[in-house]
């Protein structure tokens, strides 16, 4: 009969040492997330718009900084002869040892192995040195504070009303409802219609998580309504009216409402979790289609999203066979873009070298990227997940893929026997290219895709600009819908700032020659824009030009942009609303004079 092994007693000091400090490390990092989530309250309280959209992007970089810290600490304090493979070995089982009782063990695993992949080589991203499986469950871990993960309703003994009025009193908002009785009774309307709440069930509960979720100027109530069997999900926007006084703007009970309140489009939510697998647990209950580690990332969290994200990807590649190859449509001339067909994602790597026009570097291009991480993506950017030394199999690769990678980004590539390292790599969701959706439409005829397409094609520069984005190169191909159809921008290497952008009118020419001339007669600044040439290269289609013109022909003046350039100078933070316009309950003065049609 074998006989079980047993690790070795563990007795290196040095290695409880670095355990130590990368846990407080990561301890250190996480209480300060939460201040900056707690902070939001008061920013929404206040109506302090410009500080809550500082605080979300300064957070986004506290985790790198507290890794930097973590990294430097432990090469000041130990030489690297110290750190041999025994000892990182060891290492790692104390640090799973300090996480027995931790409440975010999840996350520190992730820590760990941000620190580790600063300070070993890639030869050691195996599971003995770093977490490439997670250690500790998240399995029913409790909070310590005052207030559970969420809080439970009932409302067969306060009825459906009272229930509803202390679910949103129970946050105690520093600020007062214009009107709470009449906007409960809206709620009370529309979960009767939509869940059947009216007519009693034997159990009958509804179920809502313990902190509002914060961003830019909504704060949200996220829960669940329990009748009988059946549960369904359930979200109410907290606004500011024109007074400045507090207002249920709806109530969102549609799964699809609530998947794209949480898409990956958005900017992340201030929210303040003592146990965030637990609110992970719930919205996943809420949104079973949704992966843990899209959960994750929305939630803020997205070292942990990407962690998530990598093991989903491996445990993939186990269980597939297709071959990595270069996207479906037109090649884009900075991103070289490939895909595994039955996987829902793509992989962009930069070139090494662009073709004229292209004016630009890969520092340059890495910049644009961050930006949109930090900025507010208003539902209409795709985030990206950065990667670094991705090892693929290269048996995988199609001939044709390897060829073009080593002919355009030949220094991002690099062979490790049956392994083909992409040394800098985004990864973002899948979606159909809004010209080749543009494309089939006509060829089927269907003039309901086509306008649909054009339509939200608009409303997608809308919000972009709302957001005080310029996409720059506007082009169809850099556009994508989503399952939900909605068009979302995914080409961010010639972006900029509404607010840099110098927007003007093409001067009347001064003679026949200038009428005549093939290129233009007067000077242009590199970030001058002439909005009446859009017509000309992307409206050339009369169909689609049609179905611009009906909702969007504004977006062709110069007067339309310099306008919202001029209110986002003024400090105005507009509204940009992750729900339809039409299930609103009521509009401020100020969303209704902004308004400019159903932007969902």
């Amino acid at each position: 009969m074998t006989q079980p092994t047993f690790p070795k007693l563990l007795s290196s000091h040095i290695a409880y040492d670095i355990a130590r400090t990368i846990l407080d490390g990561f301890d250190r990092h996480y209480s300060l997330f939460r201040e900056a989530s707690q902070a939001a309250r008061s920013h929404f309280e206040t109506a302090d718009w410009q500080a809550a959209q500082q605080a979300a992007r300064e957070r986004i970089d506290f985790y790198d900084k507290r890794v930097q810290e973590c990294v430097q600490a432990l090469e000041r304090q130990y030489p690297r002869q110290d750190l041999n493979d025994d000892t990182w070995r060891e290492t790692k089982l104390h640090y799973i040892g300090l996480l027995t009782h931790h409440k975010r063990p999840e996350l520190a695993e992730s820590f760990f192995n941000s620190v580790s992949c600063q300070i070993l080589h890639r030869s050691y991203y195996r599971n003995d040195f770093i977490f490439v499986r997670p250690a500790v469950s998240t399995d029913y871990i409790e909070t310590e504070e005052p207030q559970p993960t969420y809080r439970v309703y009932y409302p067969a003994r306060d009825g459906l009303c009272g229930a509803l009025q202390r679910m949103v009193t129970n946050f105690q908002l520093a600020r007062p409802f214009a009107d709470l009785a009449r906007d409960v009774a809206r709620v009370e309307a529309r979960m009767n219609a939509q869940f059947g709440l009216d007519r009693l069930e034997s159990n009958q509960q509804l179920h809502v998580l313990s902190s509002l979720f914060f961003r830019n100027k909504g704060a949200y109530i996220v829960g669940r309504a329990i009748n009988g069997a059946r549960e369904f999900p359930f979200v109410v926007p907290i606004l500011h009216d024109d007074d400045g006084r507090l207002v249920l703007d709806t109530v969102l009970t549609d799964q699809e409402q609530v998947l794209i309140l949480f898409s990956f489009t958005r900017a992340y939510f201030m929210v303040d979790m003592e146990v965030p697998s637990s609110y992970v647990q719930f919205l996943r209950s809420l949104m079973p289609r949704k992966p843990r580690s899209e959960i994750y990332t929305v939630l803020g969290l997205q070292k942990q999203g990407k962690t998530l994200f990598y093991r989903d990807f491996l445990q993939h590649l186990k269980h597939s066979s297709d071959e990595f190859r270069i996207a479906p449509g037109i090649p884009g001339l900075v991103m070289l873009v490939f895909e595994l067909p039955s996987f829902p994602y793509v992989f962009k790597v930069i070139r090494d070298w662009y073709p004229p026009p292209k004016d630009t570097t890969r520092a340059q291009v890495k910049d644009k990227y961050l930006l949109v991480k930090h900025h507010d993506r208003v539902g209409r950017m795709a985030d990206t997940l950065e990667y670094s030394d991705v090892a693929f199999p290269l048996a995988r690769f199609s001939e044709a893929l390897l060829a073009e990678l080593r002919r355009t980004a030949p220094s991002m590539v690099e062979v490790e026997g049956d392994r083909l390292i992409v040394k800098h790599l985004y990864i973002e969701r899948r979606m159909v290219p809004l010209n080749m959706f543009l494309l089939d439409a006509e060829h089927q005829g269907d003039d309901g895709q086509l306008e649909h397409g054009m339509f939200e094609y608009g409303n997608a520069i809308r919000d972009l600009v709302a957001a005080n984005i310029f996409p720059g190169d506007m082009l169809y191909k850099n556009f994508g819908l989503t399952g939900h159809g909605r068009v979302v921008f995914y080409d961010y290497d010639e972006i900029e700032y509404l607010t840099d952008c110098n927007f003007r009118d093409i001067p009347a020419p001064r003679n026949e020659e200038d009428e005549m001339a093939a290129e233009p007669w007067y000077p242009i600044g590199r970030h001058d824009v002439f909005p009446e040439q859009f017509a000309h290269f992307l409206l050339s289609n009369p169909k689609l030009r049609n179905a611009f013109m009906r909702h969007h022909a504004p977006l062709l003046t110069r007067a339309w942009w310099q306008s919202h350039k001029e209110r986002i100078l003024a400090g105005e933070v507009e509204d940009v609303f992750p729900y339809p316009q039409h299930i609103r309950f009521c509009r401020t003065r100020n969303q209704q004079a902004n308004l400019n049609g159903d932007t969902q």
